[in-house]
C-alpha cells in the first residue's frame, strides 16, 4: 500500500519528530520509534506487507506467503521484498512483528541486495525485538532511500519472529546542494572564500543541515542523531561543541551530525578547520566531505569521501590527551568494505586537550591532508573514475559517533556518559 497524505516543508517534518522524542523522552516506554500513528499521517508512508515477498529463503516461507497472513522466520532466514519509494529521503522504517520465541529476537533490513558489487547495504542496524505475547512496532530513524524501486531482504539475525508489514514513512526530503562553490588552485596566495567561525550564539542553519537518527549510519553505530538541540550540538563561547550523551532524551545515546548538504557544496580548494577531539574509549570523531551525489548507501563510494580526520576514542591517551589522527579517501577502487582504503596516520600530543588544525588540499589531480599544515598524506591516483571520483562536489560532515565498526572495536568505557568534539571554525579557501 502507498499513500501520499500531505507533502510539508522539512522543517516542520523535524519539528514534528523533535515534538515525538520529547515525549518519548517524557514516557519512558516507547521503542526507538519516533513518530506516532499521528504523526504518520503528516508525510508520505510506503506500507509493505509480509505476505508480498517475492523470494525467501525456503520453500515454505514462500508458500506461507499465499495464504496472505504474516509469516513466521527463523534466525538466519529472510524474505525478499520490494519497497518503490516515490520520493528520496531520510526515512521511519519500522516493522509490525512478534517475537515467537522467549528470548529476544534481532532483526535486520538489507537493501539493494542485488547490487553489482556484491555489497551489503544494512539500513536499519540490528532492531531487537522483545519477548511479547502480542505485534509490536518497532523501528529506526533517518534511513536514506533514493526515488525508485528497491529489492530489499527482512533479515531475522537471532530468534524466531512472525513479521506482519514493513513500514516507511518519511521524514526529510532529500536536499542536493544546489550551490556549488570551485575553488581556483592555480594562484599563490589562500583566499577564503566560505567559512563559519562560530560567532554567533546558536548554529548557524543557514551554513548547516542536521542530519537525523540511529538507523546504524552504514556501521552499526550507537547513537541517535538530534535535530537543533543544544545539549547536542551549541555554540559556545566562540566554539561549536558537538556533544554525545548517554541514557538521554529516551535513547542509549544522542548526538549531532552537522553538513552542508542542501545548503552548498564545494569543488577543491583547502577545507580546513581547528578542534579538539574527545578522549574515551567508544566515540569516533570526524570532520570529512561526502559527494553531493549521494542520496541512499547504493551511492557509496561512487561520491567520493575525503576523510580530513577521523578519531577513536581507545587510540587517546586518558591522561595526556596525545591521540591519533587518520587521514583517507574512499573510491570506487579503494574503500574499507573491501578492506585497501589508501590511509595515514599521524601521532598528536595532546589532541584532546589543545586544538590543532586538521585541512585538505584537493585539487583537479591531488588530495593531501595536513596536521598543523604538515602533509602527511598524499593521494593522486586518477586513471580512471573508479580512482579519482573528485570531480564531484562534495559536502562537508562534523560528526561524534559513539560505538560502530571502528569506533567501538573495542568497547565502550563504562564510566562514559558523555563526550565533546569542540571546534573553533571551519574555513574553505582558494589560491588566487
Amino acid at each position: 500500500m502507498k499513500t501520499k497524505i500531505m507533502n510539508f516543508a522539512n522543517i516542520w517534518i523535524y519539528m514534528v519528530v523533535a515534538i515525538s522524542l520529547f515525549f518519548t523522552a517524557c514516557s519512558g516506554n516507547q521503542e526507538k520509534n519516533n513518530l506516532s500513528e499521528q504523526e504518520n499521517t503528516l508525510a508520505y508512508t510506503l506500507e509493505i506487507l509480509a505476505s508480498s515477498l517475492h523470494e525467501a529463503s525456503s520453500a515454505d516461507i514462500k508458500e506461507k506467503a499465499a495464504s496472505g497472513s504474516a509469516i513466521d522466520l527463523m534466525a538466519e532466514s529472510w524474505m525478499a521484498f520490494y519497497a518503490d519509494f516515490e520520493e528520496a529521503g531520510r526515512y521511519n522504517v519500522s516493522v509490525v512483528v512478534k517475537n515467537m520465541g522467549d528470548i529476544p529476537a534481532k532483526v535486520w533490513i538489507e537493501d539493494y541486495y542485488d547490487n553489482p558489487d556484491d555489497r551489503t547495504y544494512d539500513v536499519t542496524g540490528k532492531i531487537e525485538v522483545p519477548v511479547s505475547t502480542e505485534a509490536q512496532s518497532l523501528g529506526v530513524d533517518g534511513s536514506p532511500f533514493n526515488q525508485g524501486n528497491h529489492p530489499m531482504k527482512f533479515h531475522v539475525l537471532e530468534g524466531e519472529v512472525s513479521i506482519e508489514k514493513v513500514v516507511f514513512t518519511l521524514m526529510a526530503s532529500h536536499q542536493v546542494s544546489e550551490k556549488v562553490l570551485e575553488q581556483t588552485m592555480d594562484g599563490e596566495q589562500w583566499e577564503l572564500v566560505w567559512s563559519d567561525e562560530f560567532d554567533g550564539d546558536q548554529v548557524d542553519e543557514s551554513k548547516w543541515t542536521y542530519d537525523l537518527g540511529d538507523w546504524g549510519w552504514g556501521n552499526n553505530e550507537l547513537q541517535y542523531y538530534t535535530v537543533n538541540r543544544p545539549e547536542n550540538a551549541r555554540i559556545e563561547n566562540g566554539n561549536l561543541i558537538l556533544e554525545a550523551r548517554k541514557n538521554d532524551f529516551g535513547q542509549e545515546w544522542t548526538s549531532a551530525r552537522l553538513t552542508t548538504r542542501g545548503k552548498v557544496a564545494f569543488l577543491y580548494g583547502k577545507i580546513e578547520f581547528r578542534a579538539k577531539v574527545p578522549r574515551l574509549k567508544g566515540n569516533w570523531a570526524a570532520g570529512w566531505t561526502l559527494g553531493n551525489t549521494y542520496v541512499d548507501e547504493k551511492d557509496w563510494p561512487y561520491c567520493g569521501e575525503i576523510d580530513i580526520l577521523e578519531s577513536v576514542g581507545y587510540e587517546v591517551d586518558n591522561e595526556t590527551g596525545d591521540g591519533i589522527a587518520h587521514a583517507t579517501v574512499h573510491t570506487p577502487a579503494y574503500y574499507f568494505k573491501i578492506n585497501n582504503q589508501i590511509s595515514s596516520q599521524k601521532a598528536i600530543p595532546n589532541m584532546a586537550g589543545e586544538f590543532h588544525t586538521y585541512a585538505v588540499e584537493w585539487t583537479p589531480t591531488e588530495i593531501k591532508m595536513l596536521v598543523n599544515d604538515e602533509v602527511y598524506y598524499t593521494y593522486d591516483k586518477i586513471a580512471n573514475e573508479k580512482e579519482w571520483p573528485f570531480h564531484i562536489p562534495q559536502n562537508i560532515i562534523l560528526n561524534l559517533a559513539i560505538g560502530g565498526g571502528w569506533g567501538g572495536s573495542q568497547g565502550l568505557d563504562p564510566d562514559m556518559t558523555t563526550q565533546e568534539f569542540i571546534l573553533d571554525y571551519v574555513r574553505v579557501y582558494e589560491k588566487r
